[in-house]
């Protein structure tokens, strides 16, 4: 997984705008533009679409076990009592052991087989649960899925901002986040097919069959990954060495280091980056705003089970029934996104989605129709995932004074969040049910949380811009 140990360091050396121009002060000219417009477009069908595969397999192996649960999946390991929230809080533990470590690994390798590599092995291990025969075999495997599904979100996020402007990058993560709103909404129609078809299927439950499935096309898209996913701007490897021209790398070289709020520092290690993060108090604020919004999507692993208990069908319908309040995420994601970036405006983008995602659980809480629930299932679903891939954009292009505090800023931040995916399970104990009156109290509080983050980092950010305004300079302001 060695890479060129230089590739971060093209904003001193500038390797690939030499072969462009001769130097690193490229003219915003018309051959400029053309190239520009070139790049992101080839970006735009390889590298997206490649993340956006990898996500929806990444989630769709870490999901399927509340899927499972209505195929007999406790019953056949004999889980009793809490022991299937422990064994869905248990992943999030090895998630947050890996994912700084991880991010702090990227900048020195080659993303093109780092991420795939990774992709291959959380691929084996969600496959392996299918051999789990009890309680003891199942927390050992979801462990180490967690700690081998660890480097993917942050290390593709990181990999986007290597490539994405600012002002282009909120769509994108939106796009990349999509394929987890929409693993969700598949992996309800996926597991109703095979539930329907293949249980008991030699001799196999069709939860068993679910994992062996969703496991083998994982690493089938981890294969594809090696040749779709590129590696950093100045690299001529990965994608770049068969797609890419030496005037598109040195656009792309030139363009992200225009697009740095502030030049990087002479001093470019790992450590300093990850002293750089910790120390900037903004990395905390967005770290809890985080960690609120996966609080409040706390729903999402037990959400077959809620619908459930609006006694509308069967098991088939309830797993159809799952699908369309992400469906309607998806969309809701997408506009809000496409809007943050054309007015370049992150806090109320974010902090208006979890107001309606409030609401919906204030409705859940107030009444038991289930019609009515189910219309508030829309509600928290698509305020919830529609604000949540903005957070991430908005770090990433706030802390980005330099690679590796970008790096390891979005890894603390990611990392930190997944408190909230550790206890967020144990809102929802099986005698609470159907109308969980206690998780949507819960969950409709951290909604008002990250709206209140929101508004400390808008604050933040507005102090910032006018220090910066102040110095005369010819100055990038931050994203409010």
């Amino acid at each position: 997984m060695g890479g060129n140990v230089n590739h971060l360091e093209y904003d001193e050396k500038i390797t690939a705008s030499e072969a462009y121009k001769g130097d690193g002060d490229l003219p915003v000219d018309s051959q400029f533009r053309t190239a520009e417009r070139s790049l992101i477009r080839k970006l735009d069908y390889t590298l997206m679409p490649m993340v956006w595969l990898l996500y929806l397999f990444n989630y769709l192996d870490r999901n399927n076990i509340s899927q499972a649960q209505l195929n007999g999946f406790s019953k056949d390991l004999g889980l009793v009592g809490t022991q299937f929230n422990v064994a869905v809080s248990i992943l999030n533990i090895g998630y947050m052991l890996m994912q700084l470590p991880s991010n702090m690994l990227l900048t020195r390798t080659r993303p093109s087989l780092y991420i795939p590599a990774w992709t291959a092995l959380w691929s084996i291990v969600s496959a392996c649960t299918a051999l789990a025969q009890n309680y003891t075999h199942l927390i050992v495997i979801r462990l180490i899925l967690g700690v081998v599904e660890a480097p993917f979100f942050p290390g593709a996020t990181y990999l986007l901002s290597c490539w994405y402007t600012r002002k282009e990058l909120a769509l994108r993560i939106a796009v990349l986040y999509s394929g987890l709103i929409l693993a969700t909404a598949f992996s309800g129609l996926i597991a109703a097919g095979v539930f329907s078809g293949l249980d008991g299927a030699r001799g196999l439950a069709g939860w068993r069959w679910l994992f062996i499935i969703e496991g083998a096309g994982s690493f089938v898209a981890a294969l594809l990954g090696v040749f779709m996913l590129p590696d950093f701007p100045a690299d001529k490897t990965g994608m770049c060495g068969w797609l890419l021209t030496d005037q598109e790398q040195a656009v792309a070289v030139a363009r992200i280091a225009r697009d740095r709020v502030s030049l990087p520092e002479a001093d470019r290690s790992v450590w300093t980056g990850l002293r750089l993060a910790v120390m900037d108090i903004r990395t905390w604020v967005f770290a809890v705003m985080l960690m609120a919004n996966h609080s409040a999507y706390g729903f999402n692993n037990f959400f077959p089970t809620i619908v459930s208990g609006f006694n509308l069908g069967s098991t088939t319908l309830t797993l159809v029934l799952t699908a369309p309040p992400y469906l309607l995420a998806t969309i809701i994601a997408f506009i809000g996104a496409y809007s943050s970036d054309r007015r370049q405006e992150r806090g109320y983008h974010i902090s208006v989605p979890q107001a309606v995602a409030a609401v919906g659980f204030i409705i859940s809480v107030a009444t038991l129709n289930s019609a009515v629930r189910y219309f508030a299932a829309f509600l928290y679903v698509g305020g919830c995932f529609a604000s949540n891939a903005m957070v991430f954009g908005w770090a990433s292009s706030t802390l980005n004074q330099t690679p590796e505090k970008r790096a390891a800023s979005t890894a603390i931040i990611n990392l930190f969040s997944q408190l909230g995916n550790i206890y967020s399970p144990y809102f929802f104990p099986s005698g609470d049910g159907p109308r969980y009156v206690m998780a949507n109290l819960l969950m409709m509080s951290f909604s008002l949380l990250s709206i209140v983050t929101c508004m400390i980092v808008k604050f933040m950010l507005k102090k910032e811009n006018k220090k910066l305004l102040e110095s005369g300079e010819n100055v990038t302001l931050y994203i409010l």
